[in-house]
């Protein structure tokens, strides 16, 4: 079984930041019962663009079994479907070159550009956050829980979307102790989809 529990040293030789974002119901959720994340339509140009800048500024995505299998399944070739609009090809394109490491204890192997990781995601997180490199994100709601409660997430982005789902899988992790956090930038997308990004206090 991966081991999600928090290390004891978590906050030593922090260099690599590490960034988590999501899109989130106005309730909080990421995603419906079932996983279901249509509620969140289609994003706007202007909304894919922002996303697009954040995948660009990464140097190393890490995700979760369930997110990894939702992005394996669209972006290796999403670049050569028939109506992709130029920034989804952009997205498609950086997404291959990016070096991904995935968490799972089920999967077996991962391909295009990303290694496996089944053993103890929190001491490998520590691990890549105290080598040299640019920023980091993750995704996957189980993954990045055990990195938000290990103190491990540097940079929040809550990208709420004018919807509530009434459960599901929420953005945020039950905590031990409080975060805090300051505000660092706040921005209003098309259809009333409101970003915050907030920085950990250290």
């Amino acid at each position: 079984m991966l081991d999600l529990t928090p290390t004891s040293d978590v906050r030593e030789a922090e260099v690599r930041r590490l960034f988590y974002g999501m899109n989130v119901s106005l309730d909080g959720f990421i995603a419906a019962p079932g996983d279901e994340i249509g509620w969140s339509g289609p994003p706007s140009e202007e909304l894919f663009a922002w996303w697009l800048d954040q995948e660009r500024a990464n140097s190393l995505s890490l995700y979760g079994r369930k997110l990894w299998e939702t992005m394996s399944a669209y972006w290796p070739n999403g670049d050569q479907q028939p109506d992709a609009t130029p920034a989804e090809v952009a997205f498609a394109r950086n997404w291959r070159s990016t070096p991904k490491v995935v968490f799972s204890s089920t999967l077996d192997t991962v391909s295009w550009n990303a290694r496996l990781v089944r053993g103890d995601a929190v001491a490998e997180i520590l691990r890549l956050k105290a080598t040299d490199g640019g920023p980091m994100s993750i995704g996957g709601a189980t993954l990045a829980r055990a990195a938000v409660r290990a103190g491990l997430v540097d940079e929040y982005a809550v990208v709420t979307h004018p919807v509530m789902i009434g459960g599901g899988t929420p953005f945020f992790a039950a905590l031990d102790n409080w975060v805090d956090l300051d505000l660092v930038e706040t921005r209003t997308f098309p259809g009333g989809v409101v970003l915050a990004r907030y920085a950990a206090r250290r």
